[in-house]
């Protein structure tokens, strides 16, 4: 096969492709359990929490309500099931009076009754609810940090679970003696439910002292009130083999590999070879970029392997160190630009499957053979732009952003470099 006329343009139908594949609509429906005798009350907290109550209002076919937590902006119009938009990445009040009201909707059920709850990421943020004695600043002020520091999502919401009254199996039990079901679109690395916005209604194998260690790690700045908290194990949060769960099913409906998958049948059906890499990679943004610059030599070097699309998934990290507006989709990108140098032959797309790279308004970006040329051409340095975490500034400036707003899925990022010949 020849290279595509634009390889910007197959890219882009790469990412589209994945995240369709992705989306509530087409990944909830199969999965709704049997309506019970009794009420259905539906609860949820995520990025795509609001599109998997549309779904599941087109789909169940008794009544229902409920109420579910989304970010601003990732709304999607219900009929019988409230939509609350809060903040995220760092909780606010909003998601906080959201999640008391979920709190307030599975009270009093008895044993007749369904709790369909529908989690997806960014629900660790979203679905805020203090543990007692702790406030909701303290929790804005450790997350701002654990967001800066490097620490992986499992290691953000180990603490974020100990700190709440809600996550880490704590609302199931709220949900006694209802029936729980819960359906998940997985944003984590390797796609335990435990994980996915901090497992609300999920067993924690996690601890107390876990948590502590992440916070000493990482030197995160705590109140003597969060040791003593975390210290005190009347605060440990139910584990794995706790009766209580004996009515609580967690069902992972949409995955990252589900995303890659269907990207590579694209690739497939053009006469592309496919590789992917995995669906759980983690590490330092721009460490991964250099690494899979690395790799895209490799491919170049086996010519008799081209054209070649190499796909992968997961959660990079980025350690601030810089006051750039950054994002770790165009920071690895951004690192892979640097380590491939003028090659000849290579594009990239890097994005966030749920159309929001960080907290700015882009999915990600998109990296041509000639990205470092004519960012210099404009008098930009890429390294420096690197060093001060100002990726998005850069892709900015050679217009390369890619913004499609919010996707309201999320199996987290979505990258893909093409090598031709």
């Amino acid at each position: 096969m020849q290279m595509p006329d634009d390889p910007k343009h197959l890219l882009l139908e790469l990412y589209n492709t994945a995240v369709e594949s992705v989306h509530p609509a087409q990944c909830v429906p199969q999965f709704l359990p049997q309506p019970q005798t009794g009420r259905t009350i539906v609860i949820g907290a995520g990025k795509g929490a609001a599109a998997m109550a549309h779904a599941v209002e087109e789909h169940w076919s008794a009544d229902c309500e409920g109420v579910v937590v989304t970010r601003y902006g990732h709304g999607v119009p219900c009929r019988s099931i409230k939509v609350i938009e809060a903040g995220h990445p760092v909780p606010d009040n909003v998601g906080q009076t959201a999640a008391r009201e979920i709190i307030e909707r599975v009270t009093g059920l008895n044993n007749d009754d369904l709790v369909l709850c529908l989690i997806s990421g960014g629900g660790s943020a979203l679905l805020s609810l203090p543990a007692p004695g702790i406030s909701l600043a303290d929790k804005q002020h450790i997350n701002q940090q654990l967001l800066k520091s490097g620490a992986n999502i499992g290691e953000m919401n180990t603490v974020r679970k100990h700190l709440s009254a809600i996550k880490g199996g704590q609302l199931a039990l709220r949900c006694a003696p209802a029936r729980v079901a819960t359906l998940i679109i997985s944003d984590v690395p390797g796609d335990d439910p435990a994980t996915v916005a901090s497992g609300p209604t999920v067993p924690d194998h996690t601890t107390q002292q876990d948590a502590l260690a992440i916070l000493n790690r990482y030197h995160i700045d705590t109140g003597d009130h969060i040791v003593a908290h975390l210290s005190d194990l009347g605060n440990e949060t139910p584990k794995p083999g706790d009766p209580r769960f004996d009515k609580v099913s967690n069902t992972v409906i949409a995955t990252a590999r589900q995303a890659l998958d269907a990207a590579a049948s694209v690739c497939e059906q053009r006469g592309i070879e496919a590789l992917i890499l995995g669906d759980d990679i983690e590490g330092e943004a721009r460490e991964v970029g250099a690494e899979h610059a690395a790799r895209a030599r490799r491919v170049l070097q086996a010519s008799g392997k081209l054209p070649c699309m190499i796909l992968s998934g997961g959660e990079t990290t980025v350690t601030v160190r810089g006051n750039g507006r950054g994002g770790r989709n165009v920071e690895y990108l951004l690192g892979l630009a640097i380590a491939l140098g003028e090659q000849h032959n290579v594009y990239a797309l890097a994005c966030d499957t749920d159309g929001i790279d960080g907290t700015e308004d882009n999915a990600g970006a998109v990296m041509t053979p000639d990205t470092l040329r004519r960012a210099r051409a404009s008098a930009l340095d890429p390294e420096a732009y690197l060093n001060g975490n100002d990726a998005y500034g850069f892709f900015t400036a050679l217009d390369d952003l890619i913004v499609t707003g919010p996707t309201r899925t999320n199996v987290n990022d979505f990258r893909a470099i093409f090598v031709s010949r």
